[in-house]
């Protein structure tokens, strides 16, 4: 069997154009992408995944791999993947800056410890958030939701030079500003919780100003600080869950025209 230059480098694109994407998405979403799965385990579940969406797809373009044109699509393939897996990211920073906020509140903003995800300092409470949010995220299917939303992306959105729209990566900005508004969400009810024991303590101190606040205060502070945590945590998983379900339908509507 004979093949010409043109038909190699059609191959070459059919394959590495999906694994562009997929791999993209991949090291840009939770859990997977994060630095306990080794650069392997990804690259073989990225060959996989493509191996298997390639009968699947539509007509590729007739671009050569090689040319201007071709590295144009493959630049459109990975920003595609990365805006889809960079939408569930946010939800996960939303839950590190309230952990960090409950955690400042309650006199524990100085207990961190060494995110194993991202490889940097963060509150214990962040970091609890974090592993609560990561447990729901695979128990609700969140990556084989992910990766179905890549594979069908290749139908709404097929492989070409044009990829996503301006509009769409302006709705990725403004979902910037929901890891905020998400954060505030999760953690308002503590934050509240938690003013209004500190405003007990400063009435108590106004009270009895022979009271040491610094010596009493701070131990009750952050025993009450738990119990609030535990009256108030069956009620974070509804929000993150709202969170989760809202950065889904934006990754779907980026990859639909």
């Amino acid at each position: 069997m004979d093949f010409d230059f043109a038909q190699a480098t059609a191959f070459v694109g059919s394959l590495i154009w999906p694994m562009m994407r997929i791999g993209s998405m991949l090291i840009a979403m939770p859990v997977i992408g994060t630095r306990l799965v080794p650069t392997r385990v990804k690259i073989i579940i990225t060959f996989v995944l493509s191996v298997l969406v390639i009968p699947l797809l539509p007509d590729m373009p007739q671009v050569e791999a090689l040319s201007l044109e071709g590295l144009l699509v493959s630049v459109q393939q990975i920003l595609i993947g990365l805006s889809m897996g960079f939408t569930l990211q946010l939800v996960f920073g939303a839950l590190m800056i309230a952990g960090e906020a409950i955690a400042m509140s309650m006199g524990l903003g100085f207990a961190s410890m060494v995110d194993p995800t991202n490889g940097v300092n963060v509150p214990v409470i962040s970091q609890f958030l974090i592993i609560i949010g990561t447990l729901l995220f695979l128990a609700l299917g969140g990556h084989l939701t992910l990766i179905q939303l890549v594979v069908s992306s290749f139908e709404s959105l097929p492989i070409s030079p044009t990829g996503v729209g301006r509009d769409s990566f302006w709705a990725l900005f403004a979902w910037g500003s929901q890891m905020f508004i998400g954060a505030l969400w999760v953690a308002i009810p503590a934050l509240i919780s938690m003013l209004v024991i500190t405003l007990s303590m400063g009435v108590m101190t106004r009270a009895a100003p022979q009271l040491n606040i610094f010596s009493v205060g701070f131990p009750v502070t952050m025993f009450m600080g738990f119990i609030i945590l535990l009256l108030v945590l069956p009620g974070f998983l509804p929000r993150i869950n709202q969170m989760m379900l809202q950065a889904m339908q934006l990754s779907q509507s980026i990859v639909t025209p």
